[in-house]
């Protein structure tokens, strides 16, 4: 991969697409953007959506959880190494993020903030050795946003909830570096 530091490329990126359909992979590829997320697809599809991306010049992430077929295991990492081109993974799974890591593709590590116990398990899993960024859900959130950020030296990603830009302002306000979301009309702010 002959990409800059992904916290370089999320710092130039403040507004990530996130694609769930085909309708909306169509849209990324003729928004601005630098960098997509996959939210969608099956082991059968998968490549062909990161190929169309990568043609497109997108640097592209694979949330591996959300992808029917594939399995937690490390041999779904290995096939989106080997065999679909992406960037980069997205799991809620340390073990996938580490695997991921161990095969150079570029890691996220999503969490839910659901609540207080969520932060502290956040806090327990400092200091994210095989992460180069965090998303955190809701995206909405800016005391968890910065809580987050103030606790970790990793870029962080708000997602989920984010509708217009006062809720794109308040998450990079708060410390995200970047926001992602499924909104195409947020895409073009």
């Amino acid at each position: 991969m002959d990409l800059k530091p992904l916290s370089e490329a999320l710092k130039d990126t403040p507004i990530i697409p996130a694609v769930k359909s085909r309708e909306g992979l169509e849209k990324s590829l003729a928004c601005e953007c630098e960098m997509v997320f996959v939210l969608f697809g099956d082991v059968l599809s998968v490549a062909g959506i990161v190929s169309k991306l990568k043609t497109a010049g997108k640097t592209v992430f694979v949330h591996i959880d959300l992808i029917e077929g594939l399995a937690s295991r490390d041999i779904s990492v290995d096939f989106l190494a080997q065999s679909t081109g992406a960037d980069g993974i997205i799991s809620t799974k340390s073990g996938i993020v580490r695997r991921a890591k161990a095969q150079g593709l570029f890691t996220i590590q999503r969490f839910f903030v659901l609540d207080s116990m969520a932060l502290l398990n956040i806090e327990k899993q400092i200091p994210f050795e095989n992460v180069d960024a965090i998303e955190i859900l809701p995206g909405a959130m800016p005391k968890a946003i910065k809580k987050v950020a103030g606790l970790t030296r990793k870029p962080v990603i708000a997602s989920g909830l984010i509708n217009d830009k006062e809720d794109v302002m308040n998450a990079l306000g708060a410390g995200a570096t970047s926001v992602t979301t499924t909104n195409q009309k947020v895409w073009l702010l």
